[in-house]
């Protein structure tokens, strides 16, 4: 799923149970953040600025293609336009496939989430639709009715089933308590009659009763560094949708999209199927991430992004849901043939419905001396004990070699450095990179602030183009020995907020393989003495 899970925790207020206090700090980071040093700045980046100033002065590059596996790409953005992949054996519009390679007229990549017909926006979970498959052989059945053979598949059906339950009962609740905070919310604008209200305009209101008593309270922290309209827009909205979605599209076992592909989701050789709208029906979060890895660093617009000299291509393959297996195949199959050499994943989901398929993708991705990067997902959990998909361990148990899972730090060397959601592992998780409040490229040539995992994966995407560019000759899985051995490591103890919300104290290095937040500056100087 592509989006950040929300994660805000709803406190009983006297007066109105339905009303929470929802956490939302805009702090003041420093421009391109992300991309700053921690001694010259006093921020975590990844010193790409220092790399530049300091490295890469004169030097020469080669472009380098990254796909942005994702749920589509901005093609107009002021920042994103001069970047993009071209196919330059496909001649636009024509309505011909004129390279040969199945797909008509993809110009700046492909749409595996849509036909003629249009494109998928909703979808729903992975979890749904294996629930949705089985019931059509489980739904009356019981331990004792269901053949011996089957007994496995039955109980992964009821595990399924109870675990939907809990999900939906969640959004639920989710909704309602969102619906309460927004109707109260608005109620005590409208009686202010101002559109966009500041901290002072709520301190000087004079609350009726309990309910506007803890509105006012409530939205004097909130403003204390936000407008009322950034607020509103980042938080109340967002999580009303959200809950909504969910309980509309993503855990709805009665609504199936996929008839707009005209595919057959269930064959999962297929691969030519699909139109070449790289942009979709939401290109927000594809579009965010492309910035973060390329966006243009010396127009004086916007952001500047990690690497300087890459093409991005769009595939599109994941819907505000779960991505699907072999569509994700498909795109990493798409994206090496077509010439990318690191593919950045920012997606990711707890069930598979055909791993095996995706393996393989993997590998012919690896035998290709591509990199792939993967977003470790926004669920605060140990990916040691839960999985998140696709992985880097294949189902035989081999790891795929040229392969970073990605988890998001934050800008500050303290107890916090790990972002509150971002899911980790000793073992599982390669690196961790900044994720936390990341400006960055959104449709229309504008520009927002997002946190996730699915921000962190391109600042490592970012890297791994800009080691590429500056040093071709060295291979994916190089490229990766390189950023691995080229982290800052962090002496540090982090708190992590456990399942049971105890917190429990955990060493940084015990967070993730490397036991640090890679570092541009760092990598490129390994790069330049790589096997001399």
């Amino acid at each position: 799923m592509n989006q950040l899970k929300m994660n805000f925790f709803y406190r009983g207020l006297v007066g109105l149970s339905l009303l929470a206090a929802v956490p939302f700090v805009s702090v003041a980071q420093k421009p391109n953040w992300q991309n700053l040093d921690l001694t010259a700045d006093t921020t975590f980046g990844i010193s790409t600025e220092k790399a530049y100033n300091e490295l890469l002065k004169g030097k020469k590059s080669k472009s380098v293609i990254v796909g942005v596996l994702d749920g589509g790409v901005d093609i107009n953005h002021e920042d994103l336009k001069a970047i993009l992949w071209i196919n330059k054996k496909e001649k636009a519009g024509n309505g011909k496939d004129d390279d040969k390679n199945g797909y008509i007229d993809d110009v700046n990549g492909w749409n595996f989430l849509g036909s003629a017909k249009g494109s998928i926006n909703n979808e729903t979970l992975e979890l749904t639709r294996l629930v949705r498959r089985d019931n059509a052989r489980f739904a009356n059945a019981t331990e004792s009715t269901v053949k011996p053979e089957e007994l496995t598949d039955f109980k992964a059906y009821q595990s399924n089933k109870e675990e939907l339950q809990k999900e939906l009962d969640e959004a639920k609740q989710g909704l309602a308590n969102f619906e309460g905070i927004k109707l109260a919310i608005d109620a005590v604008v409208k009686k202010m009659g101002k559109e966009n209200p500041t901290a002072q305009d709520f301190k000087n209101l004079t609350p009726a009763d309990d309910m506007e008593r803890n509105v006012q309270r409530i939205m004097v922290a909130q403003l204390s560094n936000a407008t009322f309209e950034e607020f509103y827009n980042a938080q109340i909205l967002p999580g009303y949708e959200h809950f909504k979605s969910q309980l509309d599209y993503n855990l709805n076992v009665d609504y199936d999209p996929r008839s707009i592909v005209g595919d057959d989701p269930n064959n999962s050789k297929e691969r030519f199927y699909g139109n070449n709208d790289v942009a979709g029906p939401d290109a927000m979060h594809g579009s965010h991430v492309a910035g973060i890895i390329a966006a243009v660093r010396t127009n004086d617009l916007g952001i500047m992004g990690v690497a300087d000299n890459v093409a991005i291509m769009g595939v599109r393959c994941t819907p505000n849901g779960d991505e699907r297996d072999k569509d994700v195949a498909n795109s990493i199959r798409y994206a090496v043939d077509n010439g990318a050499k690191v593919l950045n994943m920012s997606f990711g989901k707890g069930f598979s419905w055909d791993k095996a398929i995706v393996d393989e993708a993997v590998k012919y991705a690896v035998s290709k001396d591509v990199l792939l990067i993967h977003a470790a997902g926004n669920d605060n959990k140990d990916l040691e004990v839960e999985p998140n998909f696709p992985e880097a361990k294949y189902l035989d148990g081999q790891l795929a070699s040229s392969w970073i899972t990605v988890g998001a730090s934050g800008w500050k060397k303290d107890n916090s450095l790990k972002a509150d959601f971002s899911n980790y592992g000793k073992t599982t998780v390669d690196v961790f990179a900044p994720g936390v409040n990341i400006n960055s490229t959104i449709p229309g040539s504008q520009y927002r602030k997002l946190n996730g995992t699915s921000m962190a994966a391109p600042v490592v995407a970012g890297l791994a183009a800009l080691i590429r560019s500056y040093y071709p000759k060295l291979t994916a899985v190089e490229v990766k020995d390189i950023i691995m051995k080229s982290v800052v490591k962090v002496d540090q103890v982090i708190s992590v907020e456990q399942a049971d919300g105890n917190v429990k104290n955990i060493p940084f290095a015990d967070l993730c393989v490397s036991g640090g937040i890679v570092n541009a500056y760092n990598a490129l100087k390994l790069a330049a003495e790589y096997k001399k």
